[in-house]
């Protein structure tokens, strides 16, 4: 006769289950890569990883220049350019080199990492894909200008932009053009990814956003590379677009943020500071309740993303052009006087700083539980906790 299962049975059983899921859900979200310079296609600047309360420097990695781009950290590698060059592969758990890649120019452009190849520019207008396994040259494509534009990517496609005005749409596997896109000037920063929620058809689209630096933000769409929307900014843009829903967010050299609308392709709201009056370069970080923005006027800026009103405003002690990443209830980044910040969202006070003695414009990547982070003395920082 069978028989009955036993109360506590039952509940022993729920508990290893219930445990069993948490700890499924903890290292998905405590051991997600950075993959990209703002961590996803909308470049929210959002991490999907945890970091502990204390943070504590875990190691340092001397590159031989300059670093001002964000690395990117995927299966325990991070990976990081500087001026000199040089493309670094570092155990992200020890910090010891792994391996370098000679680029035929210094490298400003943040790594971007998909299916294990990573991709990157140079400021010899070359765009490089390297297979991260045998650690050879996929491609090469050569633009007419500097790279800092970082890569992203839609399907079988990665986008980035140039300093020759174009923005670039290639095939992913060989680096055959699609298409490219002429603008009026510069393009600076990333292409966000943009998925048309819904239209007529019941199609799904996906558009390429553009802020760039002849005062534009650009649609296009990315099957085909042609304009759908163009909304004046007033201003020079040297950030990259976050995107939340159909709202675009970025700040400007005209010291305002915007908001923009993309079903109407109007601006929906404007932000200036009463009395600061100088230029955002960082690009914005930004959840469904606040976009967190630094300026050259040496604040931090969190608004409403619904009206642009000002939620808070936290003072530095010099300029801010590294991009905020929010993790969990802090916001982290760096100023030009060499201090990395943590501020808590909720209220805009700093919870945590630390001093690195160089200035700092690249922006914090998070992954596994760590903080990464490099400066302008070339020195590449790990923070985490000591166990």
């Amino acid at each position: 006769m069978k028989q009955p299962i036993s109360i506590n049975h039952s509940i022993s059983q729920f508990v290893v289950r219930s445990v069993l899921f948490l700890l499924l859900f903890t290292g998905h979200t405590s051991f997600a890569d950075w993959t990209s310079f703002r961590g996803n296609p909308q470049l929210t600047g959002v991490a999907d990883s945890e970091l502990p309360e204390n943070l504590q420097l875990l190691w340092t990695f001397q590159a031989g220049d300059m670093i001002e781009s964000t690395a990117a950290v995927v299966d325990g590698t991070a990976y990081i350019g500087a001026l000199d060059g040089l493309l670094y592969a570092i155990d992200a758990q020890t910090g010891e080199k792994k391996w370098t890649y000679q680029a035929t120019g210094p490298i400003k452009a943040s790594p971007s990492v998909d299916n294990g190849v990573i991709y990157f520019g140079d400021g010899e207008g070359v765009f490089h894909a390297m297979d991260i396994n045998n650690r050879q040259v996929k491609w090469l494509v050569h633009t007419e200008g500097e790279i800092i534009s970082s890569a992203n990517f839609v399907g079988d496609r990665v986008l980035f932009g140039s300093y020759d005005g174009f923005l670039y749409c290639l095939n992913r596997e060989n680096g055959e053009l699609i298409w490219k896109f002429e603008t009026e000037g510069y393009v600076h920063g990333t292409p966000g990814i943009w998925t048309e929620s819904e239209n007529e058809s019941g199609d799904v689209r996906n558009f390429a956003i553009v802020t760039g630096c002849d005062s534009y933000l650009r649609v296009l769409n990315i099957d085909d590379g042609t304009q759908t929307q163009q909304v004046n900014l007033g201003a020079y843009v040297g950030a990259s677009p976050a995107i939340l829903g159909n709202q675009i967010y970025c700040g400007t050299y005209g010291s305002e943020i915007l908001g923009v609308n993309l079903d109407n392709g109007e601006i929906a709201w404007r932000y200036r500071h009463p009395k600061r009056r100088f230029p955002f370069f960082a690009s914005a970080a930004l959840t469904e309740d606040m976009v967190i923005i630094g300026g050259r006027d040496k604040m931090v800026h969190a608004l409403s993303p619904e009206t642009g009103e000002p939620l808070w405003t936290y003072t530095a002690k010099s300029r801010i052009e590294s991009s905020a990443v929010i993790v969990g209830k802090r916001a982290f980044l760096g100023t030009t006087r060499g201090t990395l910040i943590a501020l808590d969202i909720s209220t805009g006070k700093s919870v945590w700083e630390f001093a690195t003695g160089s200035s700092i414009v690249a922006s914090p990547s998070v992954a596994n539980g760590r903080l990464y982070i490099g400066t302008d003395d070339g020195i590449l920082y790990c923070f985490g906790e000591n166990k």
